[in-house]
C-alpha cells in the first residue's frame, strides 16, 4: 500500500525558511520521479515541483523557482522542499505525490504572514 507522509510546515513570517520532507513506503520509491503539489485556502491543486527518479533533473513552476529547492534521498526513502524566501502566496498544504491521479499524503500546512 502506497503512503506518503508529509511533515515540516509551520507558521513562518514572510521572508523565512522552510524545509519540508515526504516519507514514502509501499513502493519501489527511487522508480519514480516526484512532485510537489499545494493548494491554497479556496484554490485549487497547484503543481510546484517535479524530480527526477535519480534527483538531478528538477523543474519548478514560475511561481516558485529560484527560491524552492526540490530533491530527494533514495536511500531513505524521503522527498524534500526546501523553501527560502517565503511569500504570503505560498499559503498553502503542501502535498508530495508520484503524479496526476496517484495518491497523495495527508498534507502539511504553511502558512506565510506577518
Amino acid at each position: 500500500q502506497v503512503q506518503l507522509v508529509e511533515s515540516g510546515g509551520e507558521l513562518v513570517q514572510p521572508g523565512g525558511s522552510l524545509r519540508l520532507s515526504c516519507v514514502a513506503s509501499g513502493f519501489s520509491f527511487g522508480g519514480w520521479p516526484l512532485n510537489w503539489v499545494r493548494q491554497a485556502p479556496g484554490k485549487g491543486l497547484e503543481w510546484v515541483s517535479t524530480i527526477n527518479r535519480e534527483g538531478n533533473s528538477t523543474t519548478y513552476s514560475d511561481a516558485v523557482k529560484g527560491r524552492f529547492t526540490i530533491s530527494r534521498d533514495n536511500a531513505m526513502n524521503t522527498l524534500y522542499l526546501q523553501m527560502n524566501n517565503l511569500k504570503v502566496e505560498d499559503t498553502a498544504m503542501y502535498y508530495c505525490t508520484r503524479g496526476a491521479g496517484q495518491p497523495r499524503g495527508p498534507g502539511t500546512q504553511v502558512t506565510v504572514s506577518s
